[in-house]
């Protein structure tokens, strides 16, 4: 047995040491990358679960705020137009029948005009045209044209006679 070492040995020695060394660094550095990415695997699942629940508690925060924000103005926008409605029905309602009460009455002041214009009609025909009249405080009674008597005097080519005050 030789136990000389050529230069050539020392260098294959060399190699397959560095060979091996390298190897088993690469394994373990293999080894460790495959920890860490399932350490980074777990940590990002862990962020995005994290981040998705988050997401999702905004999300219903921001629909419950809209909700809010939407149904306040339609709560108000509804008060107002049943207000105005109801207002405006009431105050038609209420002018409808002050019109009508007011057609009732103009209809009873005419039937009122009608009924004393028959009475002075019948008046003036059962008087035969006769009137009693008031001139600067004296009382006189016209009678009708054509009267033939002798009249106090005569205006409206009517005679009138004077009556006494007792």
């Amino acid at each position: 047995m030789n136990e000389t070492s050529s230069p050539g040995d020392l260098t294959s020695r060399l190699r397959s040491r560095l060979e091996t060394d390298r190897q088993r660094i690469e394994d373990a550095a293999a080894r460790e990358l495959a920890r860490l990415g399932e350490s980074l695997s777990a940590v990002a699942s862990d962020a995005l679960r994290s981040i998705e629940a988050d997401t999702e508690k905004a999300t219903a925060r921001m629909r419950e705020l809209l909700m809010k924000a939407w149904l306040r103005p339609l709560v108000v926008g509804m008060s107002l137009f049943l207000g105005i409605c109801g207002g405006s029905w009431g105050t038609m309602h209420w002018l409808s029948r002050i019109i009508d009460s007011r057609f009732e009455t103009l209809t009873e002041v005419n039937v009122r005009i009608h009924r004393a214009r028959e009475t002075l009609a019948e008046l003036h025909e059962t008087t035969w045209g006769v009137e009693l009249r008031e001139i600067s405080g004296e009382r006189y009674v016209a009678l009708p044209a054509r009267t033939p008597s002798r009249p106090a005097f005569t205006m409206d080519e009517r005679p009138y006679l004077k009556l006494s005050r007792e």
